[in-house]
């Protein structure tokens, strides 16, 4: 009974907010105030989420920048919690400007809360999940981009999703060398890439160890495997 009073006070508040949105002339239905109904949407959804106790602890973490959050912050949204071990998540961390996860000032500024996270749970998983426009693909998978700007490419995994490591500035200071890091980018606008990028999450969150990804990438994507693994072993030694 309780529920059910908690979900219709729930539902004439956003039915209120629809009301006010509509008498300023905006409504959700109407394609020019999408983004003021998705912003109010996702009000709550900043905060750290945790599920499940003990290891593993695996952290994700979506709309770390820019309008990132509107293809990435849903897909954390709808997971469940996991079978064995803890789930953080952290739907939606900044939906302000756009400043790269490689420069360490990200971290220390507007990613804040996923250093907070990091080293309060201390996680032996750290997912981390972007969204790219469809013209930059060659920037991010392109085979120059380690001369580009210092870090391996992106691999193709599938349906317009890459897989790539996070910022080295976060991953050597904050995590062991036995934690598994990575980066996914989901192709902006693609509802197949939203999806494989949630069946793959879906695996993650029952992921027990880092080896234990590495056997299953290197089953069902053998040469974005080998990509990962020559690329950790130039940046980190050996696995």
């Amino acid at each position: 009974m309780q529920e059910n009073f908690c979900l219709k006070k729930k539902s004439q508040e956003e039915f209120k907010q629809m009301k006010a949105d509509e008498k300023a002339g905006c409504s959700p239905d109407k394609h020019n105030c999408t983004d003021a109904y998705t912003t109010h949407k996702y009000t709550n959804e900043t905060g750290l989420r945790v599920y499940g106790q003990g290891k593993p602890v695996r952290l994700f973490v979506a709309g770390l920048h820019g309008d990132e959050w509107r293809d990435t912050t849903e897909i954390l949204l709808k997971i469940k919690p996991p079978e064995k071990g803890t789930l953080a998540l952290i739907p939606l961390v900044n939906r302000g400007e756009y400043i790269s996860t490689l420069d360490p000032a990200y971290y220390q500024g507007m990613g804040i809360s996923i250093l907070e996270a990091v080293e309060a749970l201390n996680p032996e998983i750290y997912i981390e999940l972007h969204s790219y426009s469809g013209e930059n693909l060659e920037k991010l998978a392109g085979r120059d981009r380690l001369e580009r700007i210092g870090v391996p490419a992106y691999s193709v995994l599938k349906a317009g999703v890459l897989l790539g490591s996070v910022s080295p500035w976060i991953r050597r200071k904050y995590f062991a060398k036995e934690a598994l890091c990575l980066s996914f980018e989901v192709q902006k606008g693609n509802p197949l890439a939203g999806e494989f990028a949630a069946s793959m999450l879906e695996i993650l969150k029952e992921t027990e160890s880092r080896d234990e990804f590495v056997e299953f990438l290197r089953k069902e994507f053998p040469e974005q495997a080998r990509k990962a693994i020559e690329d950790y072993r130039r940046f980190y030694g050996e696995l």
